[in-house]
């Protein structure tokens, strides 16, 4: 039984990007993601991405996919909003994945814009409702130019929220005016898709965030969040504030590999990182354990 939703809140409003924990030989530790499943929705959150970026999708195979999103089901799957990422930037592929992660039993997708092959609007808005026509699960998309190459327009998200299954976005365009815009228009449930801006896209009408920093801080998010719906607006901006460091400091080089180092400095689950992705250096430990300790989080 999937956590109960509303329109306005399909997934929750606090939830983690998960890593995907990996053995010493690099093989995938259902266990260890299972502990960190119920680690992370203890702390607070109202879901759990797997399977997305900082999940390393790029470098798991869909069987392991297919694993890690049952094993995480079995294990906080009464009591949080299980999401899939099942974006590529190949249509069938992507539908492929869909498929699996509904039979798995996912509560929802995270379908990420096609990288690389930089599709025209007409092709994003074919390849979203394509994902969203090919099972029964709510979508949400995911607007991450950064690493896709092609913003989702805000012509094109309007688009899409008349899709009855497209029922989020997750906004990582850095962009709050195109954010506005999407909010007031498109009738989606908007979630903030980097860190830094969780609190100012709740201030346009995001209804929560996807995060990375929740691997350390999900209670300090989730105070955030609460209090910023009850009203409470200087509770939640001391509480933005406090946290600079640790935004700042976990994305000082890409973001698994020192949400990996901080989890594996706490002996919590994580591991190793696939290649092309590397361990943390010396320094950059010192730096994050630095950042993180400025930030009210000591390893």
């Amino acid at each position: 039984m999937a956590p109960t939703s509303t329109p306005e809140t399909p997934f929750g409003r606090a939830l983690t990007a998960m890593v995907t924990p990996f053995t010493a030989d690099g093989s995938l530790d259902l266990e260890g993601a299972q502990r960190l499943a119920v680690h992370l929705v203890d702390a607070g959150n109202d879901g759990l991405v797997v399977n997305g970026t900082t999940g390393e999708s790029p470098t798991t195979t869909d069987a392991e996919k297919e694993a890690l999103v049952r094993a995480v089901l079995e294990a906080v799957g009464d009591r949080a909003h299980v999401v899939a990422g099942v974006g590529t930037n190949d249509t069938h592929h992507t539908l492929e994945l869909a498929r699996q992660a509904e039979r798995a039993g996912a509560h929802g997708l995270l379908v990420v814009t096609p990288y690389y092959n930089k599709p025209p609007q007409e092709g994003l808005y074919r390849h979203f409702t394509a994902v969203a026509d090919a099972t029964g699960l709510p979508v949400m998309l995911y607007d991450i130019p950064g690493r896709s190459g092609v913003p989702i327009s805000t012509e094109t998200v309007v688009r899409l929220g008349e899709h009855p299954r497209i029922v989020a976005n997750k906004d990582a365009k850095g962009d709050l005016a195109a954010a506005s815009w999407g909010i007031a228009r498109s009738g989606l449930a908007w979630y903030s898709g980097d860190d830094m801006l969780n609190l100012p896209l709740l201030s346009v009408g995001a209804v929560g965030f996807v995060s990375v920093v929740a691997h350390v801080v999900a209670p300090e998010l989730r105070a955030m969040v609460d209090a910023f719906v009850a009203g409470d607006i200087a509770k939640a901006t001391e509480i933005h504030q406090r946290l600079l460091p640790v935004f700042t400091g976990m994305f000082r080089t890409q973001g698994v590999i020192t949400t990996k180092a901080a989890l594996n400095l706490q002996g919590l689950p994580a591991g190793p990182l696939r290649l092309p992705l590397v361990e943390a250096s010396e320094a950059e430990l010192e730096q994050l354990r630095k950042d993180l300790a400025d930030g009210g989080v000591h390893l």
